[in-house]
């Protein structure tokens, strides 16, 4: 996600001093979680880092990427580095909503019914291949993904607290396969696009592969968890980074830009906007700053945007893509200055 640019931060001058004393709790998370994900996953470095910002700002999570790369072992790894509860769904054409929320089922022995909850109550659900749920199951998670609760029979049954979605799809496989409806990608926080390893972290691969146990990578690294209550003071410290008025201006600015750009069909939602303020102050916190600068908002827009505009047809047979389009509006939109 790294970005360059040559913006001032909106900040007095000694921010930069005093920034550090509002993260510990955050930087220490981000330091061992790096450590220990690093000895299961090879390379991969922002996409390391934009995982861990959807954790930091409890948003749900789509990683898209060729089978192969590593896309469920990130999740799973990410589980037991958290501590905290884990399901896996495979998905597949014929998966109903009740394989997933759960059901009410007869008690013969006092004739009544009790609910048998499902997968989806626990703190980390891994959706795989999520593209391959029918339409009517997909749209069961969106009550589970915006209110983090289920309703069943007319019951409102509530989720975790810690509750979050990772799901994966496959970009380039589309036999058997059923597109993410609006609503739905907008109830992710961010898109996350998993490419190739380098040949270096290729090799990496093989060789532990080849040294390892036959159990897998996740066993022979023996992840250690995150001390507990570290990940909940995090995110308290993630949601206090400063951000000034005229950087509030800036992400509606580029938001509302997407609206009315010629290019795009459909632009960035208000819940969009939310998105990309909550993941660029976890993008400041990376950089152990306690306050937003304009670089933090432009490195947020491509994960949080991408998979939330629409492009025209006529820009897609031209060979445009979200990134690029992304990339074109936010060159168009002044950068606030001190």
């Amino acid at each position: 996600m790294s970005q360059e640019s040559n913006s001032e931060p909106l900040a007095n001058p000694g921010a930069a001093q005093s920034s550090t004393t509002g993260l510990d709790r955050t930087s220490q998370l981000i330091a061992h979680a790096r450590t220990e994900l690093r000895r299961v996953i090879s390379g991969q470095g922002d996409v390391i880092e934009e995982v861990l910002i959807a954790v930091l700002c409890q948003g749900h999570a789509l990683l898209e990427g060729v089978p192969g790369i590593a896309k469920t072992l990130f999740v799973k790894t990410l589980g037991r580095l958290l501590g905290l509860g884990f399901q896996r769904v495979q998905a597949t054409p014929d998966l109903m909503p009740a394989d997933i929320l759960g059901t009410t089922i007869l008690r013969p022995a006092s004739d009544s019914f009790s609910f048998h909850a499902g997968p989806v109550f626990t703190d980390l659900l891994l959706v795989d291949e999520i593209n391959r749920m029918p339409p009517r199951t997909q749209a069961a998670l969106l009550e589970c993904m915006e209110e983090r609760q289920v309703t069943i029979d007319g019951t409102r049954h509530p989720l975790p607290a810690w509750f979050t979605v990772f799901a994966t799809q496959n970009p380039v496989d589309f036999e058997g396969t059923y597109p993410l409806p609006e609503a739905q990608l907008d109830r992710f926080l961010m898109k996350i696009r998993v490419g190739y390893p380098t040949e270096a972290e290729e090799l990496q691969i093989l060789e532990r592969h080849h040294g390892g146990s036959g159990a897998g990578l996740l066993d022979d690294a023996s992840i250690t968890p995150i001390p507990e209550g570290m990940l909940d003071a995090a995110r308290a410290e993630v949601r206090a980074i400063r951000i000034e008025p005229e950087l509030y201006s800036y992400i509606l600015a580029v938001a509302r830009r997407t609206r009315e750009w010629p290019t795009l069909l459909l632009g960035a939602s208000p819940r969009a906007a939310v998105s990309v303020m909550r993941v660029a102050q976890a993008a400041a916190a990376f950089d152990g700053r306690d306050y937003l600068v304009p670089d933090d908002v432009k490195r947020a827009i491509q994960p949080v945007l991408r998979h939330r505009v629409m492009l025209k047809p006529e820009a897609e047979l031209e060979g445009f893509d979200a990134d690029r389009v992304l990339s074109d509006v936010v060159a168009a939109v002044p950068v606030p200055r001190r």
